[in-house]
């Protein structure tokens, strides 16, 4: 059973990491302060990979990761942060931590770095554990580093052809280009094409490239050797080299820098790769898969995307459509989520109330399946009774018809397949008569329509809304939530 040094002056975060960790099949050790997990680490000889939070009281996470690989060097650290800023990102992964996420904390993306984590260092568990729900599925995680074991297909005509393409391309070595808008599961896609291939028994990597820093990219696709720059104490094989014999999806190519199109293109070309600052040539037997949510070959009319790099992965096709071209299939993946989240939380919600299955089907879900996911993973949390009800759902969801308004916008109401919306009035938390507001009721107006444009113009997006207006998510969250109370008073 590996073991996890959780290191987190927020007692909280230690709580629910051990509960969640231990459920799924780690041992934990906790601590409150850099000092004292230094002390654990000398005397608990077994321990398998740390977590450690980046802001600390008396040591930060940079500090503390320089003396944990000063000591152990193989010691796998993941930084924990709440400050989401790519320069400590940088920061860190040079001086030899393995990843880097942020709070909020998603408990799926921890237990998939974790195990990536530890099957790059050859202490994975030899097998995952399973809750009897989609074994199938949850086996092939074993031999992968792919972060999808929730993804079902749809009955709709759409995906039965999408079906029909993956058993005709799977069996075959063709590169795939997948295209689809972010969140559509073109990750899980690539997976099952994984599945139904030769090389299914080995590796499948998976790397969002619109993730990768200019400076880190090449030593994580094609790994460094030791003192190839300033803080690359030990060498690194890259993902790549990890999948070799596999399959290695590439998400969101596009973003690749040029330099890194060329030397992805030499590897396409000599089926070979050099590590960063290597000297030798390291042969590769990889089968790739790389998704885009714009088409490459206009990218490349723009100078974005290298056309000789196109023309190379342009063996094989598949359009993967937005959840919103498939209302038919909205309540097969809804409920199936609603299943994953009653197992993860231990509840029992039977299913959703026909008012919302109503706004499920009717809503724009710009985040398509990885939107639904949450919003039911949030509501199963919030939900008391048998069934999810309309309280449950967040307020630009259960308000969607409110808050659709002309401007001119036809494009948009053609994507929503919905009939351009009539003209209506901006509804505010609050209405009142002239000189009736107080100042403090002005500025909650005030707040409402600017928030309730940035929603707008980022098409709901609330990370991109939140960024916009210049504060956090979850100070957006509360003050929708508080206009909510409002508008229900």
């Amino acid at each position: 059973m590996p073991k996890v040094l959780v290191i987190d002056d927020d007692r909280d975060i230690c709580f629910l990491m051990n509960k969640f960790l231990t459920k799924h099949g780690y041992e934990t050790v906790e601590s409150y302060s850099a000092k004292k997990a230094l002390e654990l680490l000398e005397e608990v000889k077994d321990i398998d990979i740390v977590l450690c939070d980046y802001r600390m009281e008396g040591m930060d996470g940079k500090t503390m990761l320089l003396k944990i690989k000063e000591k152990y060097p193989s010691m796998p650290v993941i930084i924990i942060t709440g400050y989401n800023d790519l320069k400590t990102a940088v920061d860190v992964m040079k001086l030899g931590a393995y990843d880097y996420v942020t709070k909020p904390l998603f408990p799926e993306e921890i237990l998939n770095t974790i195990q990536s984590a530890l099957q790059q260092a050859g202490t994975a568990p030899a097998a995952p554990p399973t809750n009897g729900v989609h074994d199938d599925v949850k086996k092939e995680k074993k031999k992968t580093n792919g972060n999808n074991g929730d993804y079902i297909f749809g009955n709709s005509p759409v995906f039965q052809h999408l079906i029909d393409q993956i058993s005709l391309v799977g069996p075959t070595d063709y590169s795939v280009i997948i295209y689809g808008e972010s969140g559509s599961g073109k990750e899980a896609i690539a997976q099952e094409i994984h599945k139904k291939s030769k090389r299914a028994a080995f590796p499948f990597v998976a790397i969002d490239c619109g993730a990768l820093s200019r400076e880190l990219a090449g030593s994580e696709l094609f790994g460094h050797e030791k003192g190839s720059f300033t803080g690359a104490i030990n060498q690194k094989p890259g993902s790549f080299e990890l999948a070799n014999g596999g399959t290695i999806f590439l998400d969101e190519i596009a973003n690749l820098s040029y330099d890194i199109q060329v030397s992805l293109l030499r590897v396409i070309q000599e089926r070979k790769m050099r590590r960063v600052g290597g000297t030798k040539d390291i042969p590769l037997d990889v089968r790739i898969i790389i998704a885009s949510n714009e088409k490459l070959w206009d990218a490349a009319q723009k100078g974005k995307f290298r056309e000789d790099l196109f023309h190379r992965f342009n063996e094989f096709t598949i359009e993967l459509p937005p959840l919103r071209q498939r209302k038919d299939d909205i309540m097969v993946f809804a409920r199936h989520f609603l299943d994953k989240a009653n197992e993860g939380l231990q509840k029992n919600v039977k299913g959703f109330s026909p008012e919302v299955e109503e706004i499920f089907r009717n809503y724009v879900w710009h985040g398509n399946l990885r939107e639904l996911r949450n919003v039911v993973k949030r509501a199963a949390l919030l939900t008391d009774g048998d069934f999810i009800e309309v309280r449950s759902l967040p307020f630009e969801i259960s308000n969607y018809k409110k808050l659709l308004f002309e401007h001119n916008n036809e494009q948009y109401a053609e994507a929503a397949q919905v009939a351009p919306p009539v003209v209506v009035e901006e509804q505010r938390p609050l209405r009142r008569a002239p000189f009736e507001n107080s100042l403090k009721e002005a500025s909650i107006d005030l707040e409402y329509e600017l928030i309730l444009k940035a929603l707008k113009e980022t098409n709901f997006n609330k990370s991109k809304a939140a960024k916009l207006l210049n504060i956090d998510r979850k100070t957006l969250y509360n003050k929708i939530k508080l206009y909510q109370e409002l508008n229900n008073r």
